[in-house]
């Protein structure tokens, strides 16, 4: 099942890399320019209107049932979170904009995918991991933006402005509301075509990245940030992961949760969305800096399925030896 897995998201990845890579040896231009950021915005819209219809009811009052587990999970990810991003992005010897980018990534929601995925390989509460994965989407969409104006304002951040703010609605809010209000005469087909909504999801993404790391080679994105730089980012993104995954251990060893339900905890806990990132990035900083920003939550982003797809194998094998 882990190969699977690995299968799923390895041609992702390397697309994503060689998106970064076209992007720093023929970045968009001019007029070019403009028509990819205009096909990347509908693209992102398209993805929250079917990520709002994807989403049932059924499973957002289920997922009421568990609220202790799911309250724990959105503390970690929009409390504990965003406190280690604060701690990391003061560190001294980090550029300005990248500490930005560590903290920014810190205030993204968890994942979808990966975390049903691997709580699913670790013979978790999958149930639950549907219903804190999709809380935490939902929530985002407010709480991401709500977090940045409050903690990346001043000390030469970006913070939120009114343009800011309608794009999040015009962009994100509304096309998922949308979504979810149309669940009724579209769900179906979207639950039939669930192709339609990766591609959707990985291609919006790829676009955004495309034209975000674009604009900022243009602006010379490579001769401030150098390999020192990159590995300093990479140890900083591990210590990250490292932290999270041991408190939401020790968290749920508290809390005394189940087996099962700990997993849950651990998983949705530790991720961050890129999927989320990526558009988020887009609309709340300027074009010169979201190539910047978006690299920490690119980098997290491969090491936390590295990581978590070989935690979540080792406590499915334990489980099975148990059984």
């Amino acid at each position: 099942m882990l190969k699977r897995l690995f299968s799923v998201f390895e041609p992702f990845i390397l697309a994503l890399l060689g998106t970064v890579l076209l992007a720093t040896f023929l970045p968009a231009r001019g007029g070019f320019a403009v028509v990819a950021g205009y096909v990347a915005d509908a693209g992102i819209v398209l993805l929250f209107f079917l990520h709002g219809a994807k989403l049932s009811r059924d499973a957002i009052w289920q997922g009421l049932r568990n609220w202790p587990l799911h309250i724990a999970v959105l503390v970690v990810t929009f409390g504990l979170f965003p406190i280690l991003g604060l701690g990391l992005s003061h560190l001294p010897g980090v550029d300005p904009t990248m500490a930005a980018g560590i903290l920014f990534l810190t205030l993204l929601p968890s994942t979808v995918q990966s975390s049903i995925a691997f709580t699913a390989i670790a013979r978790g509460n999958v149930a639950a991991a549907i219903c804190s994965a999709s809380f935490s989407n939902l929530l985002g969409i407010v709480m991401t933006p709500a977090l940045v104006a409050l903690l990346m304002q001043g000390d030469g951040r970006s913070g939120i402005s009114l343009e800011s703010v309608e794009g999040i609605v015009l962009q994100l809010l509304v096309p998922f509301v949308a979504g979810h209000l149309l669940r009724p005469w579209i769900g179906a087909f979207v639950t039939r075509h669930k192709g339609l909504l990766t591609i959707v999801d990985r291609g919006s993404i790829l676009l955004v990245v495309y034209t975000a790391f674009g604009a900022a080679v243009v602006e010379g994105l490579w001769t401030r940030i150098s390999p020192a730089d990159l590995a300093r980012l990479m140890l900083l993104c591990l210590l990250l992961l490292g932290i999270i995954l041991l408190m939401t251990f020790v968290i749920a060893r508290a809390m005394r949760l189940s087996r099962a339900d700990a997993i849950v905890l651990q998983f949705c806990g530790s991720k961050k969305s890129l999927a989320s990132g990526v558009p988020m990035a887009g609309v709340l900083f300027p074009a010169a800096q979201v190539g910047v920003i978006l690299l920490p939550i690119m980098l997290f982003h491969q090491i936390q399925l590295i990581a978590c797809a070989m935690l979540a194998r080792h406590y499915g094998a334990a489980e099975e030896s148990d059984s």
